[in-house]
Protein backbone atom coordinates (compact mmCIF):
# COMPACT_ATOMS: atom_id res chain seq x y z
CA UNK A 1 0.00 0.00 0.00
CA UNK A 2 1.52 3.31 -0.95
CA UNK A 3 1.14 6.83 1.02
CA UNK A 4 -0.75 9.87 0.37
CA UNK A 5 1.01 12.94 1.80
CA UNK A 6 -1.39 16.16 2.24
CA UNK A 7 -1.76 19.48 3.95
CA UNK A 8 -3.99 22.14 3.97
CA UNK A 9 -3.72 26.39 3.82
CA UNK A 10 -7.24 27.66 5.62
CA UNK A 11 -8.86 30.80 6.38
CA UNK A 12 -8.44 30.26 10.19
CA UNK A 13 -8.16 27.60 12.67
CA UNK A 14 -11.50 27.01 13.43
CA UNK A 15 -12.25 23.40 12.54
CA UNK A 16 -15.89 23.87 11.92
CA UNK A 17 -16.42 27.20 10.57
CA UNK A 18 -12.98 27.79 8.52
CA UNK A 19 -11.98 26.91 5.23
CA UNK A 20 -9.65 25.35 2.82
CA UNK A 21 -7.99 27.71 0.75
CA UNK A 22 -5.35 25.60 -0.62
CA UNK A 23 -4.85 21.82 -0.89
CA UNK A 24 -2.11 19.72 -1.60
CA UNK A 25 -0.91 16.09 -1.59
CA UNK A 26 1.88 13.89 -2.66
CA UNK A 27 1.05 10.63 -3.86
CA UNK A 28 4.15 7.94 -3.15
CA UNK A 29 4.50 4.30 -3.42
CA UNK A 30 5.25 1.89 -0.03
CA UNK A 31 9.01 2.89 -0.31
CA UNK A 32 8.55 6.76 -0.32
CA UNK A 33 9.02 7.56 -4.05
CA UNK A 34 6.76 9.91 -5.57
CA UNK A 35 4.35 8.54 -8.16
CA UNK A 36 2.11 12.19 -8.84
CA UNK A 37 1.29 15.12 -7.29
CA UNK A 38 -2.10 17.50 -6.66
CA UNK A 39 -2.37 21.04 -5.65
CA UNK A 40 -5.30 23.31 -6.05
CA UNK A 41 -6.65 26.79 -4.68
CA UNK A 42 -10.16 27.65 -4.07
CA UNK A 43 -11.99 31.48 -3.66
CA UNK A 44 -13.25 32.34 -0.53
CA UNK A 45 -16.91 31.58 0.45
CA UNK A 46 -18.68 34.25 0.35
CA UNK A 47 -20.27 33.48 3.92
CA UNK A 48 -16.66 32.99 5.59
CA UNK A 49 -14.59 35.92 7.06
CA UNK A 50 -11.08 35.19 7.21
CA UNK A 51 -8.79 35.43 9.78
CA UNK A 52 -6.16 38.00 8.94
CA UNK A 53 -3.46 36.43 10.83
CA UNK A 54 -3.86 33.53 8.95
CA UNK A 55 -3.88 35.28 5.83
CA UNK A 56 -0.32 36.89 6.60
CA UNK A 57 0.87 33.76 8.13
CA UNK A 58 0.12 31.88 4.12
CA UNK A 59 0.64 35.52 2.68
CA UNK A 60 -2.73 35.18 0.72
CA UNK A 61 -4.17 38.32 -0.02
CA UNK A 62 -7.99 38.78 -0.18
CA UNK A 63 -7.82 39.31 -3.70
CA UNK A 64 -6.24 36.35 -4.45
CA UNK A 65 -8.41 34.54 -2.24
CA UNK A 66 -11.99 36.31 -4.02
CA UNK A 67 -10.03 35.79 -7.42
CA UNK A 68 -13.38 34.41 -9.59
CA UNK A 69 -11.00 32.87 -12.12
CA UNK A 70 -10.78 30.67 -9.06
CA UNK A 71 -12.66 27.02 -8.75
CA UNK A 72 -15.03 27.64 -5.93
CA UNK A 73 -14.69 25.69 -2.79
CA UNK A 74 -17.28 23.12 -4.30
CA UNK A 75 -15.33 22.57 -7.34
CA UNK A 76 -11.99 22.19 -5.43
CA UNK A 77 -14.14 19.13 -2.84
CA UNK A 78 -15.13 17.78 -6.26
CA UNK A 79 -11.34 17.70 -7.36
CA UNK A 80 -9.84 16.72 -4.69
CA UNK A 81 -12.55 13.76 -4.26
CA UNK A 82 -11.53 12.40 -7.44
CA UNK A 83 -7.96 12.36 -6.96
CA UNK A 84 -7.83 11.18 -3.49
CA UNK A 85 -10.27 8.27 -4.42
CA UNK A 86 -8.19 7.54 -7.94
CA UNK A 87 -4.87 7.03 -5.08
CA UNK A 88 -6.77 5.21 -2.72
CA UNK A 89 -6.56 2.57 -1.04
CA UNK A 90 -3.39 4.86 0.59
CA UNK A 91 -2.26 5.34 4.16
CA UNK A 92 -3.02 9.44 4.63
CA UNK A 93 -0.50 10.97 6.47
CA UNK A 94 0.25 14.70 7.46
CA UNK A 95 1.70 16.68 10.50
CA UNK A 96 -0.81 17.71 12.58
CA UNK A 97 -3.31 16.16 10.71
CA UNK A 98 -4.96 14.25 12.98
CA UNK A 99 -5.80 17.63 14.60
CA UNK A 100 -6.53 19.56 12.23
CA UNK A 101 -6.04 19.00 8.42
CA UNK A 102 -8.17 16.04 8.33
CA UNK A 103 -10.94 17.66 10.13
CA UNK A 104 -10.63 20.47 7.57
CA UNK A 105 -10.63 17.83 5.00
CA UNK A 106 -13.79 15.97 6.44
CA UNK A 107 -15.95 19.58 6.67
CA UNK A 108 -14.89 20.36 2.79
CA UNK A 109 -16.47 16.80 2.13
CA UNK A 110 -19.79 17.16 4.31
CA UNK A 111 -20.23 20.87 3.31
CA UNK A 112 -20.37 19.48 -0.73
CA UNK A 113 -22.46 16.52 0.32
CA UNK A 114 -19.59 13.88 -0.15
CA UNK A 115 -18.82 11.25 2.02
CA UNK A 116 -16.48 13.17 4.65
CA UNK A 117 -14.33 9.84 6.12
CA UNK A 118 -12.40 9.15 2.96
CA UNK A 119 -8.79 8.70 4.80
CA UNK A 120 -10.04 5.94 7.14
CA UNK A 121 -12.75 4.04 4.89
CA UNK A 122 -12.90 1.88 1.92
CA UNK A 123 -8.91 0.35 2.92
CA UNK A 124 -7.93 3.77 3.85
CA UNK A 125 -6.18 4.22 6.92
CA UNK A 126 -3.87 7.07 8.67
CA UNK A 127 -1.15 8.27 10.93
CA UNK A 128 0.21 11.59 12.34
CA UNK A 129 3.87 12.03 11.40
CA UNK A 130 3.94 15.08 14.28
CA UNK A 131 2.60 12.56 16.67
CA UNK A 132 5.56 9.93 15.18
CA UNK A 133 7.94 12.29 15.57
CA UNK A 134 6.68 13.84 19.35
CA UNK A 135 6.84 10.03 20.44
CA UNK A 136 10.13 9.41 19.27
CA UNK A 137 10.97 12.25 21.18
CA UNK A 138 11.02 10.24 23.94
CA UNK A 139 11.43 6.41 22.31
CA UNK A 140 14.67 7.33 20.59
CA UNK A 141 15.96 10.56 21.72
CA UNK A 142 18.34 12.42 18.95
CA UNK A 143 16.71 9.87 16.54
CA UNK A 144 16.14 14.28 14.60
CA UNK A 145 17.05 17.66 15.84
CA UNK A 146 14.24 19.15 17.16
CA UNK A 147 14.51 22.94 17.59
CA UNK A 148 13.91 25.24 20.63
CA UNK A 149 11.10 27.29 20.07
CA UNK A 150 10.24 31.16 20.85
CA UNK A 151 10.31 30.10 24.99
CA UNK A 152 12.94 28.01 24.28
CA UNK A 153 11.49 24.73 24.86
CA UNK A 154 11.21 21.92 22.19
CA UNK A 155 8.95 23.10 19.03
CA UNK A 156 7.82 20.34 16.81
CA UNK A 157 6.12 23.45 14.17
CA UNK A 158 6.99 22.09 10.60
CA UNK A 159 8.67 25.06 9.38
CA UNK A 160 11.13 24.90 12.52
CA UNK A 161 11.90 20.96 12.31
CA UNK A 162 11.93 21.14 8.49
CA UNK A 163 15.33 22.93 8.02
CA UNK A 164 16.78 22.09 11.46
CA UNK A 165 17.08 18.86 9.67
CA UNK A 166 18.35 20.04 6.27
CA UNK A 167 15.46 20.40 4.61
CA UNK A 168 14.98 23.97 2.73
CA UNK A 169 12.06 25.29 3.64
CA UNK A 170 11.56 28.46 1.95
CA UNK A 171 7.91 27.78 0.83
CA UNK A 172 6.93 26.90 4.40
CA UNK A 173 3.22 27.77 4.92
CA UNK A 174 1.98 27.30 1.81
CA UNK A 175 0.75 23.67 1.00
CA UNK A 176 2.77 22.00 -1.53
CA UNK A 177 6.29 22.77 0.02
CA UNK A 178 4.75 21.49 3.84
CA UNK A 179 3.75 18.47 1.98
CA UNK A 180 7.40 18.30 0.63
CA UNK A 181 9.07 18.90 3.86
CA UNK A 182 6.39 16.24 5.27
CA UNK A 183 8.08 13.57 2.72
CA UNK A 184 11.27 14.86 3.40
CA UNK A 185 11.50 14.11 6.93
CA UNK A 186 9.22 10.96 6.99
CA UNK A 187 12.16 9.25 4.79
CA UNK A 188 14.62 10.78 7.25
CA UNK A 189 12.77 9.46 10.53
CA UNK A 190 12.00 5.76 8.86
CA UNK A 191 16.15 5.12 7.34
CA UNK A 192 16.92 6.09 11.51
CA UNK A 193 14.01 4.70 13.22
CA UNK A 194 12.44 1.97 10.95
CA UNK A 195 11.57 -0.43 14.14
CA UNK A 196 9.30 2.28 15.56
CA UNK A 197 8.05 3.25 11.32
CA UNK A 198 6.78 -0.19 11.18
CA UNK A 199 5.13 -0.26 14.69
CA UNK A 200 3.65 3.22 13.58
CA UNK A 201 1.95 2.02 10.34
CA UNK A 202 1.01 -1.18 11.93
CA UNK A 203 -1.40 0.81 14.28
CA UNK A 204 -2.37 3.12 11.71
CA UNK A 205 -4.78 0.49 11.09
CA UNK A 206 -7.83 0.68 13.05
CA UNK A 207 -8.33 -3.54 13.48
CA UNK A 208 -4.94 -4.46 14.43
CA UNK A 209 -4.91 -1.38 17.09
CA UNK A 210 -7.94 -2.74 19.00
CA UNK A 211 -6.73 -6.21 18.22
CA UNK A 212 -3.42 -5.51 19.86
CA UNK A 213 -5.29 -3.38 22.88
CA UNK A 214 -7.46 -6.60 23.35
CA UNK A 215 -4.78 -9.35 23.38
CA UNK A 216 -2.06 -7.19 24.90
CA UNK A 217 -2.54 -7.76 28.85
CA UNK A 218 -0.45 -4.38 29.76
CA UNK A 219 1.12 -2.16 26.89
CA UNK A 220 2.87 1.47 26.95
CA UNK A 221 1.55 4.21 25.13
CA UNK A 222 3.27 7.15 23.86
CA UNK A 223 1.02 10.33 23.55
CA UNK A 224 1.77 13.93 23.49
CA UNK A 225 0.08 17.40 25.40
CA UNK A 226 1.25 20.73 24.57
CA UNK A 227 4.43 19.73 22.05
CA UNK A 228 5.47 17.32 24.95
CA UNK A 229 5.35 13.79 24.83
CA UNK A 230 4.15 11.28 28.35
CA UNK A 231 4.14 7.61 28.37
CA UNK A 232 1.52 5.46 30.51
CA UNK A 233 1.45 1.30 31.15
CA UNK A 234 -2.18 0.74 30.55
CA UNK A 235 -4.24 -2.29 30.45
CA UNK A 236 -7.73 -2.49 28.78
CA UNK A 237 -10.57 -2.66 31.20
CA UNK A 238 -13.62 -2.08 28.72
CA UNK A 239 -15.02 -0.28 25.71
CA UNK A 240 -15.73 3.12 25.66
CA UNK A 241 -19.61 3.35 25.22
CA UNK A 242 -19.65 6.54 22.96
CA UNK A 243 -17.36 5.73 20.74
CA UNK A 244 -16.63 2.12 19.34
CA UNK A 245 -13.19 3.14 18.19
CA UNK A 246 -12.25 4.51 21.55
CA UNK A 247 -11.22 1.92 24.66
CA UNK A 248 -11.11 2.16 28.18
CA UNK A 249 -7.90 1.63 29.36
CA UNK A 250 -6.28 1.58 33.19
CA UNK A 251 -3.00 2.91 34.11
CA UNK A 252 -1.13 0.76 36.08
CA UNK A 253 0.58 3.37 37.96
CA UNK A 254 -2.24 3.86 40.01
CA UNK A 255 -2.66 1.67 43.26
CA UNK A 256 -5.85 0.01 42.65
CA UNK A 257 -6.34 -0.61 46.27
CA UNK A 258 -6.89 3.25 46.80
CA UNK A 259 -9.71 3.23 44.35
CA UNK A 260 -11.45 0.10 45.67
CA UNK A 261 -11.84 2.17 48.81
CA UNK A 262 -14.31 5.38 47.01
CA UNK A 263 -17.59 5.47 47.24
CA UNK A 264 -19.08 6.13 43.55
CA UNK A 265 -19.56 9.96 43.53
CA UNK A 266 -15.57 9.85 45.28
CA UNK A 267 -14.81 7.30 42.61
CA UNK A 268 -16.29 9.70 39.61
CA UNK A 269 -14.08 12.75 41.49
CA UNK A 270 -11.02 11.13 41.23
CA UNK A 271 -10.82 10.28 37.46
CA UNK A 272 -10.43 13.63 36.95
CA UNK A 273 -7.61 14.45 38.91
CA UNK A 274 -4.32 13.52 37.80
CA UNK A 275 -2.73 10.92 37.71
CA UNK A 276 -6.08 9.70 35.61
CA UNK A 277 -6.88 6.06 36.53
CA UNK A 278 -8.52 5.55 33.02
CA UNK A 279 -7.57 6.50 30.09
CA UNK A 280 -9.01 7.05 26.41
CA UNK A 281 -7.05 5.50 23.79
CA UNK A 282 -8.49 6.08 20.22
CA UNK A 283 -7.85 2.95 18.43
CA UNK A 284 -8.69 4.68 15.05
CA UNK A 285 -5.84 7.54 15.54
CA UNK A 286 -2.73 5.83 15.19
CA UNK A 287 -1.94 5.46 18.31
CA UNK A 288 1.80 4.70 19.34
CA UNK A 289 2.06 1.47 21.21
CA UNK A 290 4.83 -0.72 22.57
CA UNK A 291 4.84 -4.11 24.52
CA UNK A 292 6.05 -3.43 28.03
CA UNK A 293 8.83 -6.09 27.86
CA UNK A 294 10.28 -3.02 25.62
CA UNK A 295 11.08 -1.23 29.01
CA UNK A 296 13.43 -2.75 31.12
CA UNK A 297 12.14 -0.36 33.73
CA UNK A 298 9.09 1.59 33.47
CA UNK A 299 8.82 4.39 35.85
CA UNK A 300 10.33 2.21 38.27
CA UNK A 301 8.39 -0.93 37.48
CA UNK A 302 9.77 -3.71 35.99
CA UNK A 303 7.39 -5.73 33.07
CA UNK A 304 6.62 -8.47 35.32
CA UNK A 305 5.59 -5.79 38.05
CA UNK A 306 2.84 -4.26 35.23
CA UNK A 307 1.93 -7.71 33.61
CA UNK A 308 1.05 -8.66 37.34
CA UNK A 309 -0.95 -5.88 37.93
CA UNK A 310 -2.57 -5.97 34.55
CA UNK A 311 -3.72 -9.67 35.48
CA UNK A 312 -4.95 -8.11 39.04
CA UNK A 313 -6.74 -5.22 37.54
CA UNK A 314 -8.68 -7.51 34.66
CA UNK A 315 -9.50 -10.11 37.08
CA UNK A 316 -11.24 -7.75 39.16
CA UNK A 317 -14.64 -7.35 37.12
CA UNK A 318 -16.52 -5.45 40.01
CA UNK A 319 -14.10 -2.33 39.45
CA UNK A 320 -13.31 -2.47 36.41
CA UNK A 321 -17.32 -1.98 35.73
CA UNK A 322 -17.48 0.70 38.26
CA UNK A 323 -14.10 2.32 36.36
CA UNK A 324 -16.19 2.46 32.94
CA UNK A 325 -19.50 3.75 34.79
CA UNK A 326 -17.80 6.04 36.36
CA UNK A 327 -15.77 6.84 32.95
CA UNK A 328 -18.99 7.96 30.97
CA UNK A 329 -19.23 11.27 29.25
CA UNK A 330 -23.00 13.26 29.72
CA UNK A 331 -23.80 13.72 26.12
CA UNK A 332 -23.72 17.19 24.99
CA UNK A 333 -26.70 19.14 23.78
CA UNK A 334 -26.68 18.78 19.59
CA UNK A 335 -25.47 21.99 17.88
CA UNK A 336 -28.05 24.49 15.82
CA UNK A 337 -25.17 24.73 13.56
CA UNK A 338 -25.23 22.49 10.93
CA UNK A 339 -20.98 22.61 10.21
CA UNK A 340 -20.87 21.38 14.07
CA UNK A 341 -23.31 18.31 13.26
CA UNK A 342 -20.61 16.48 11.26
CA UNK A 343 -20.40 13.96 13.65
CA UNK A 344 -23.86 13.83 14.53
CA UNK A 345 -24.56 10.13 12.84
CA UNK A 346 -24.50 9.10 9.63
CA UNK A 347 -27.08 9.32 7.07
CA UNK A 348 -28.92 6.07 5.26
CA UNK A 349 -28.32 4.50 1.88
CA UNK A 350 -31.42 6.42 0.38
CA UNK A 351 -29.40 9.46 1.17
CA UNK A 352 -25.84 8.22 -0.28
CA UNK A 353 -27.78 7.51 -3.45
CA UNK A 354 -28.95 10.96 -3.75
CA UNK A 355 -25.65 12.38 -2.95
CA UNK A 356 -24.22 10.53 -6.02
CA UNK A 357 -27.35 11.96 -8.41
CA UNK A 358 -26.63 15.44 -6.73
CA UNK A 359 -23.14 15.57 -8.06
CA UNK A 360 -24.08 13.77 -11.13
CA UNK A 361 -26.62 16.92 -12.17
CA UNK A 362 -26.80 20.33 -13.29
CA UNK A 363 -27.58 23.34 -10.95
CA UNK A 364 -31.26 23.20 -11.57
CA UNK A 365 -31.32 19.47 -11.03
CA UNK A 366 -29.46 19.47 -7.85
CA UNK A 367 -31.49 22.15 -6.50
CA UNK A 368 -34.42 19.39 -7.03
CA UNK A 369 -32.34 17.01 -5.54
CA UNK A 370 -31.87 18.64 -2.35
CA UNK A 371 -35.67 18.81 -1.83
CA UNK A 372 -35.52 15.07 -1.63
CA UNK A 373 -33.18 14.07 1.41
CA UNK A 374 -34.57 12.86 4.51
CA UNK A 375 -31.67 14.13 6.61
CA UNK A 376 -31.73 17.57 7.22
CA UNK A 377 -28.11 18.52 7.39
CA UNK A 378 -27.37 17.27 3.88
CA UNK A 379 -30.70 19.54 2.87
CA UNK A 380 -29.38 22.78 4.55
CA UNK A 381 -26.11 22.28 3.24
CA UNK A 382 -27.03 21.30 -0.63
CA UNK A 383 -29.72 24.36 -0.31
CA UNK A 384 -26.16 27.12 0.71
CA UNK A 385 -24.22 25.11 -2.02
CA UNK A 386 -27.35 26.11 -4.54
CA UNK A 387 -27.50 29.64 -3.32
CA UNK A 388 -23.90 30.16 -3.67
CA UNK A 389 -23.81 28.70 -7.64
CA UNK A 390 -27.01 29.04 -9.19
CA UNK A 391 -29.00 31.07 -7.00
CA UNK A 392 -31.97 31.07 -9.05
CA UNK A 393 -32.54 27.53 -8.91
CA UNK A 394 -33.95 27.74 -5.53
CA UNK A 395 -37.86 29.38 -4.71
CA UNK A 396 -37.11 33.24 -4.35
CA UNK A 397 -38.57 32.64 -0.77
CA UNK A 398 -35.73 30.31 -0.25
CA UNK A 399 -33.33 32.49 -1.65
CA UNK A 400 -34.08 35.21 0.51
CA UNK A 401 -33.77 33.19 3.67
CA UNK A 402 -30.67 32.19 2.89
CA UNK A 403 -29.46 35.33 2.06
CA UNK A 404 -30.41 37.07 4.78
CA UNK A 405 -29.18 34.10 7.43
CA UNK A 406 -26.19 34.20 5.81
CA UNK A 407 -25.19 38.03 6.02
CA UNK A 408 -26.27 38.29 9.86
CA UNK A 409 -24.32 35.06 10.55
CA UNK A 410 -21.68 37.13 9.05
CA UNK A 411 -22.19 40.51 11.63
CA UNK A 412 -23.33 38.02 14.58
CA UNK A 413 -26.95 39.43 14.56
CA UNK A 414 -28.92 37.53 16.85
CA UNK A 415 -25.92 35.03 18.54
CA UNK A 416 -25.34 35.68 21.74
CA UNK A 417 -21.31 34.04 21.26
CA UNK A 418 -20.81 33.39 17.41
CA UNK A 419 -18.47 30.60 17.48
CA UNK A 420 -17.44 31.36 14.07
CA UNK A 421 -15.04 34.45 12.90
CA UNK A 422 -17.62 37.61 12.85
CA UNK A 423 -16.81 40.74 10.37
CA UNK A 424 -16.30 42.56 14.10
CA UNK A 425 -14.22 40.18 15.51
CA UNK A 426 -12.31 40.19 12.13
CA UNK A 427 -11.22 43.79 12.12
CA UNK A 428 -10.40 44.07 15.96
CA UNK A 429 -7.81 41.36 14.96
CA UNK A 430 -6.91 43.16 12.02
CA UNK A 431 -5.97 46.74 14.14
CA UNK A 432 -4.04 44.83 16.57
CA UNK A 433 -2.24 43.02 14.22
CA UNK A 434 -1.15 46.30 12.72
CA UNK A 435 0.69 47.60 15.76
CA UNK A 436 3.39 44.65 15.19
CA UNK A 437 3.61 43.15 11.54
CA UNK A 438 5.94 44.17 8.98
CA UNK A 439 5.32 46.44 5.64
CA UNK A 440 4.20 42.93 3.48
CA UNK A 441 2.04 42.11 6.26
CA UNK A 442 0.75 45.09 6.62
CA UNK A 443 -0.94 45.64 3.48
CA UNK A 444 -2.52 42.33 3.34
CA UNK A 445 -3.99 43.75 6.71
CA UNK A 446 -5.36 46.65 4.96
CA UNK A 447 -6.39 45.30 1.88
CA UNK A 448 -8.11 42.59 4.63
CA UNK A 449 -9.99 45.66 6.38
CA UNK A 450 -11.05 47.30 3.12
CA UNK A 451 -12.82 43.75 2.22
CA UNK A 452 -14.21 44.04 6.22
CA UNK A 453 -16.03 47.40 5.38
CA UNK A 454 -17.35 46.62 1.95
CA UNK A 455 -18.82 43.14 3.42
CA UNK A 456 -20.36 45.19 6.82
CA UNK A 457 -22.07 47.47 4.30
CA UNK A 458 -23.65 44.59 2.04
CA UNK A 459 -24.92 42.65 5.10
CA UNK A 460 -26.21 45.55 7.52
CA UNK A 461 -28.99 46.03 5.90
CA UNK A 462 -30.25 42.53 6.61
CA UNK A 463 -30.24 43.15 9.70
CA UNK A 464 -32.10 46.29 10.17
CA UNK A 465 -35.12 44.44 8.59
CA UNK A 466 -35.16 42.03 11.57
Amino acid sequence: MGFVFYDVETTGTDRNFDQILQFAAIHTDHDLNELDRFEMRCRLLPHVVPSPKALTVTRMTIDRILDPSLPTHYEMACSIVERLTAWSPAIFVGWNSLEFDEHMLRQALYQCLHPPYLTNTNGNCRTDLMKFCQALSALQPGTIVIPPGARGQESFRLDLVAPANGFDHRNAHDALGDVEATVYLCRLLRDCAADHWSEALRFSQKAAALSYIEEEPAFIITECYFGRPYQFALTKIGQDPANSSSVLAYDLEVDPDELRRLDDVSLVSRLARKIKPVRRVRANASPIMHDVVAFSSFHGFSPDELLDRAEEIRSDEELCERLCRAAQREALEPSGHVEQLIYSGFWGDADKERMREFHARDWTGRAAVVETFEDLRLAELGRRLVFHHAPTALPARARSSIESDLARRMIGHGYAEPPWTTLAKADADAIALLSSCCAEEAAIVHAVRAHIAREMQRCLPFCERC
